[in-house]
């Protein structure tokens, strides 16, 4: 049994020593982009190399899949087909927000053993608001118990898409001018995405890959508050495919919806 509160307290103290003090305060040499648009920053380099040693000690024979040592290994996504628990790391999810001083980023954990997901943190740093999940013992955050939103009228929803289906327009564009849904809303930020789905504030949100860094934690997150997430084709997620959209809802209704709306996409 995994230690739920202690992980999420390393989670803050690594956030509060090495995230939120180079808030808006970064340098441009402390700014980097891995490729065009996919931007790192020393915060995201110190947080993940703090996060890594610390977890690796709470679960003897654990490996890490950190979001940076894969950018420079891509290798490393073959932990996730062995046999050790390996904890998966995004060090700072909105990546691009918190270089450009905007708020919107978060931290992301999980635990995944042989592709199965067993616990999932998701931290905002600067709302100081932890969400976290262990397989079968639901959804929480600070001592409440989250559920997701009841089912609405499709036209009162709201939630975030990114990314292309097949080779045709953006989701994103087709969900908005559909007139089956009240708003999309991108936050740019995953983690605080899956969030707000499993806090009953949004009721979708679509990702076009399943990098495990990004999605783990949330989709656990979102199917222990009692939602939905699995890949966008209804096949079960799992982390070791990281190319394949993924979807997270509130219900069926909002699954419907917007498989109904991007399935038209060619």
């Amino acid at each position: 049994m995994i230690d739920m509160e202690k992980v999420a307290a390393l989670i803050r103290e690594t956030a509060e020593a090495v995230i939120v003090p180079r808030f808006r305060m970064l340098k441009q040499d402390e700014i980097r982009e891995k490729k065009p648009g996919d931007f790192v920053t020393v915060a995201d380099l110190d947080s993940e190399r703090m996060l890594t040693e610390r977890l690796r000690g709470l679960v003897p024979g654990s490996a890490v899949l950190g979001e940076e040592a894969a950018a420079a290994d891509a290798s490393r996504l073959g932990l996730l087909a062995g046999e050790a628990p390996v904890w998966v790391i995004d060090p700072i999810d909105g990546t691009a927000n918190f270089a450009r001083g905007q708020e919107g980023f978060a931290v992301i954990v999980a635990l995944v053993q042989r592709a199965e997901l067993c616990a999932g943190w998701i931290y905002d740093p600067l709302g100081e608001a932890m969400v976290m999940a262990e397989a079968a013992g639901g959804a929480w955050s600070e001592g409440r118990r989250l559920a997701v939103a009841a089912e609405a009228e499709p036209r009162q929803m709201i939630g975030a898409a990114y990314g292309r289906t097949v080779a045709g327009p953006r989701a994103a564009q087709a969900l908005a001018d559909s007139g089956r849904i009240a708003a999309v809303k991108n936050l740019g930020c995953s983690a605080l995405e899956y969030s707000a789905v499993a806090q009953g504030r949004a009721h979708f949100t679509l990702h076009s890959r399943s990098l495990p860094w990004d999605h783990a934690a949330g989709i656990l997150i979102v199917r222990e508050a009692g939602g939905l997430a699995d890949f966008l084709d209804g096949t079960t997620y799992d982390p070791r495919i990281s190319d394949r959209p993924v979807l997270a809802t509130a219900n069926r209704a909002a699954w419907d919806v917007v498989c109904e709306v991007v399935g038209k996409l060619k």
